[in-house]
């Protein structure tokens, strides 16, 4: 009970990072996951980890600039602006994930900030960049092209005619034909 009293604090507000899980791993004794080949590290999966009873001193393993990736909660970009080629679209709602793959398969955009409004689908595939900073997703789309866009509604079921539907309307190769995606469906360059 002492161990747990004294460890470090967590804010489940803030985003979680490389260095706070470092600390947390480091204080407990455990290995990082992130530090081995399988998806929970030294254990066949997480509670394994808990119940490893390693035994010797945990390699003290320090963050590098690698690590240092700000991994960020979902409700983190909700409220992002959506800047489009020719000037602000909306801004980002919600999140739709792949059920299957936790992919982050598309950005709920509600538009209503712009004009009357929709919310429409785009993949974050399609965003260019990220600035965290700034909280904007960059897109290589037009205003009109993302005001012309098929309209989604939440009761709506997101099925491969409707994803058909709307990859063709934005010109772009279906994710399902492209292989394996990038981890988290995110684009890499972000700020």
């Amino acid at each position: 009970m002492d161990k747990i009293k004294h460890s470090p604090g967590i804010d489940a507000d803030k985003p979680v990072f490389r260095q706070h899980e470092l600390e947390i791993h480091s204080y407990y004794g455990y290995p990082c996951y992130w530090g081995s080949s399988g998806i929970w590290g030294m254990g066949s999966s997480p509670n394994m980890l808990a119940v490893a009873g390693f035994e010797g001193p945990v390699a003290k393993r320090s963050a590098t600039a690698f690590d240092d990736v700000h991994l960020r909660s979902a409700v983190e970009i909700h409220g992002y602006q959506i800047q489009g080629s020719d000037g602000a679209i909306g801004h980002v709602e919600d999140l739709v994930i792949d059920d299957e793959t936790w992919t982050v398969r598309y950005l709920v955009i509600d538009t209503s900030n712009w004009w009357f409004g929709k919310k429409v689908l785009v993949s974050p595939l399609w965003a260019e960049k990220i600035s965290w900073a700034e909280r904007n997703v960059y897109v290589d789309m037009s205003r009109q092209s993302i005001k012309e866009s098929p309209q989604w509604t939440s009761a709506e079921e997101i099925d491969r005619g409707y994803e058909t539907n709307l990859y063709k309307y934005y010109g772009r190769p279906m994710y399902w034909s492209l292989g394996p995606l990038p981890e988290g469906g995110l684009p890499t360059n972000v700020q």
